[in-house]
């Protein structure tokens, strides 16, 4: 297993496991074409933000992305293809991008998650702040946590 950084070619890939591991907490179709829509990583994207993927035998399994401004970062972000979840790799991913928002001095990172993957965030340390309105389903509200790095 091997986590690099991420490069243009991967576009297709990453958005096919982001939409794999959305799809499997059961959305419905509506709420899958919209997250397809808004969430849609381009070549932009991956050469303008930290985006990392995490590989088992040269095949990619998952990626996460932060979004890095001065001190403060946001997850943009963070997915494993499903037949990968409760398998440790998440753990590893997450212990990659908390050495990476380290070594790059932030000292926080803001998240906002679908309910199902909430329970990881916080096993990671993450605290639940509150809940923001979901920009993929209009009236549906999503939690929205925080990694501080000076207490981890």
């Amino acid at each position: 297993m091997i986590i690099r950084q991420a490069d243009t070619s991967h576009c297709e890939r990453l958005n096919r496991i982001a939409v794999n591991s959305e799809a499997f907490w059961g959305y419905d179709s509506d709420f899958m074409e919209s997250f397809k829509a808004l969430y849609n990583i381009r070549e932009e994207f991956i050469r303008d933000n930290e985006t990392y993927v995490i590989e088992e035998n040269e095949s990619i399994i998952g990626f996460y992305s932060i979004l890095m401004d001065n001190k403060e970062a946001s997850l943009e972000y963070f997915y494993i293809e499903p037949k990968y979840i409760g398998k440790g790799y998440g753990r590893t991913l997450w212990n990659h991008l908390v050495n990476k928002c380290r070594n790059n001095n932030i000292n926080e990172i803001v998240l906002v998650t679908s309910p199902q993957a909430k329970d990881f965030y916080i096993k990671m340390g993450a605290v639940q702040t509150g809940e923001v309105e979901s920009i993929v389903m209009e009236g549906r509200k999503i939690p929205k946590l925080v990694y501080s790095f000076k207490s981890s």
